[in-house]
């Protein structure tokens, strides 16, 4: 195991599993509140502007959350049931068939429901559950390489409903929303 990998499961353990059921409600919804303020004031246009070629315009950033909330939404139902989910791990590029089709308003409609499914959830989850029923994630850190580049590790990751919580819609959502600000950024730039 590579010491990067060490390190992300200390941090599951102390950001999501050791935490009060309530701390983990709050700094996902701070989380979701901070994505939310931002797509705000980010216009259709400005959603769709690609800043590179190959790279994810904001649209297509949103549409990976709404596409990998929606099955992370069952999941944590399947973990607070005590229940492991039957499916696999949630792809860690998912994206809907066709990204820029869908109007900007219903895209970003579709992910504060979502977000308040999954907090809906959070805050019924009691203090003291049990943590017993672990879901697979896949996770994807940008790890060094020998030579100094870097490169992205994947592996898959069993984690309860706290871990689970803390990672996918918490720093996922955090990861994403820096990466739509960089994107919104870099296409105003080239404008």
């Amino acid at each position: 195991m590579r010491p990067e990998q060490i390190k992300a499961l200390e941090y599951f353990k102390q950001k999501g599993t050791l935490l009060p059921a309530r701390q983990i409600h709050e700094r996902v919804r701070a989380a979701f509140g901070t994505t939310e303020e931002f797509l705000a004031g980010v216009s259709e246009s400005g959603a769709r502007q690609r800043p590179a070629p190959g790279e994810w315009c904001v649209q297509e950033v949103v549409d990976h959350l709404v596409e990998s909330h929606r099955p992370s939404v069952e999941e944590l139902r399947c973990l607070l049931r005590g229940e492991r989910p039957k499916d696999g791990p949630v792809p860690a590029s998912l994206q809907s068939r066709s990204p820029l089709d869908r109007p900007w308003s219903e895209l970003v409609g579709e992910l504060k429901r979502l977000h308040g499914e999954a907090l809906g959830l959070l805050a019924g989850a009691p203090e003291g559950f049990p943590s017993g029923a672990k879901a697979p994630i896949v996770m994807v850190l940008n790890v060094k390489n020998p030579d100094g580049s870097e490169s992205p590790l994947h592996w898959i990751e069993d984690l309860d409903w706290k871990a689970y919580s803390a990672v996918i819609f918490r720093l996922h959502e955090i990861d994403h929303l820096n990466q739509a600000k960089r994107a919104l950024t870099a296409a105003r730039r080239e404008a």
